[in-house]
């Protein structure tokens, strides 16, 4: 029983010996010659100015959480684009329902103005 797992033990540490070998070779070969300014917390180039922990606007999570949730209903319609044919008038009534559902959605977000940028 153990046997049947072992290729996916040997995938796993084949894995880890990577991800240690390309830190340490990276830590090794690597250029050693840290200066003030590589040293400072953001490396662009420009002093930073201010602190790093600002407070964003809930706006930026409004619109990531939506993107995310209307991203996840666009993937639900894969499996029905490989059966569409198979499903018949069932399958299409059951996809426009989905689609009336995501509309309704959208459309309410749009009205409590969740897309609107400030």
């Amino acid at each position: 029983m153990l046997s049947d797992y072992l290729p996916i033990l040997v995938i796993f540490l084949v894995a880890l010996f990577i991800a240690v070998f390309v830190i340490v070779a990276s830590g090794l070969l690597g250029p050693q010659r840290p200066t003030k300014r590589k040293l400072m917390p953001y490396e662009s180039g420009m002093e930073p100015i201010g602190s790093a922990q600002r407070r964003f606007p809930i706006k930026f999570n409004l619109v990531a959480m939506i993107f995310i949730l209307f991203d996840i209903e666009v993937i639900f319609f894969f499996p029905y684009a490989l059966v569409y044919k198979r499903l018949g008038v069932f399958g299409l009534i059951e996809i426009g329902l989905f689609m009336l559902i995501l509309l309704v959605g959208f459309i309410y977000i749009w009205k409590k103005g969740a897309l609107e940028w400030d």
